[in-house]
């Protein structure tokens, strides 16, 4: 029986992990009926509808940002997961749920909903840095600074740490899927040709890079014609690719670097000596590592699970509340959150 849950809630997937292992990683989409809003589908079926729905059915992103745009299609999905993961095997859990930095009172509480009407009881909720840190296997309890890149598709969370903590954080509302909404852009203004979301984001898994690569690569993709609204199939290369993120990777590079200049000096003289973290989805475009390097002048070192880290370092702290016990990460009931409002 299920006593101890961790979910990412992120805006692209929603991971669940129990007892040191991942049971569940699906899309973060309900398929939802236009006229009444009941949800039709869920995961992995509802992400294929995605630009392909008829009037009677509407594809829902609940999470945007990192941060829940729609509670019923969030509680509903997360009850149809939780189900999927444990059936009945679970009885009151403790559940751990990461957020951005920064959430306020009323965000977090909408979260703590959510989580309730999916069956959990005591609920805590940790920022996705200090969980991406513990997960990577980061020691932050002592007075030694730290900094974590969590590159996720709806939001970048940017966090310099210590002794437990946050020191200084950004939570950064541009991310990998505003890469894609870059490339759809690009092909549009070049190509004159319409790509969906899904087509956006094969382009960018294949193609996506910070630097231009040594040896060009290009692959084929289908869109509408804007003139003539057929169907039309276009060759677009890595250059093409870089050119049209660009802006976007260096805007998130120079958010990076101004919370460096917010953060203490003894702190950043730590970061320089041990490097900065960098995890999340993103954080696996070609390249941008490097780019992240060259912009802060320290070394940047890529978690071996960059997808996972997050709920990993959940896992942990449900395990070793200690890791924890200069935060306010209390395990706390819906009622005792209504009374702190």
């Amino acid at each position: 029986m299920a006593t101890e849950i961790a979910i990412d809630l992120g805006t692209s997937k929603t991971v669940i992990a129990s007892g040191g292992k991942i049971i569940l990683e699906l899309p973060s989409v309900v398929t939802v009926d236009t006229e009444t809003w009941e949800p039709v589908l869920f995961g992995e079926k509802a992400y294929k509808t995605y630009g392909r729905t008829p009037e009677s059915l509407t594809t829902v992103f609940p999470i945007q940002n990192g941060i829940i745009a729609a509670l019923d299609a969030t509680e509903a999905m997360l009850t149809e997961y939780v189900k999927s993961a444990f059936g009945n095997r679970i009885s009151r859990p403790k559940v751990m749920v990461s957020m951005p930095t920064g959430v306020t009172p009323i965000q977090h509480h909408t979260v703590a909903n959510a989580i309730e009407a999916a069956g959990g009881r005591n609920i805590s909720v940790i920022e996705s840095p200090i969980a991406a840190a513990i997960g990577m296997g980061i020691d932050f309890s002592k007075p030694h600074g730290s900094m974590v890149v969590d590159f996720g598709a709806g939001c970048t969370d940017i966090a310099t740490i210590s002794m437990g903590g946050i020191v200084e954080c950004e939570s950064l509302k541009l991310a990998s899927r505003d890469l894609d909404e870059q490339i759809i852009r690009y092909v549009k203004k070049e190509y004159n040709v319409l790509i969906g979301p899904l087509t956006a984001e094969e382009i960018k898994k294949q193609l996506g890079c910070a630097y231009k690569r040594p040896l060009e690569v290009s692959m084929v993709a289908k869109g509408r014609n804007l003139l003539t609204g057929l169907p039309q199939t276009f060759e677009i290369s890595s250059s093409e690719v870089y050119e049209a993120i660009y802006d976007t990777l260096h805007t998130i590079c120079n958010e990076v670097r101004a919370v460096l200049e917010r953060t203490a000096p003894d702190v950043v003289g730590d970061i320089k000596e041990d490097g900065l973290y960098l995890t999340g989805g993103g954080a696996r475009i070609s390249g941008f590592d490097k780019l992240l390097s060259e912009y802060i002048g320290t070394e940047v070192i890529m978690a071996d699970d960059p997808e996972h880290s997050v709920v990993k370092g959940e896992g942990i702290a449900i395990k070793r509340p200690e890791l924890l016990e200069n935060g306010d990460y209390l395990y706390r009931s819906i009622k005792e959150l209504i009374v702190e409002q």
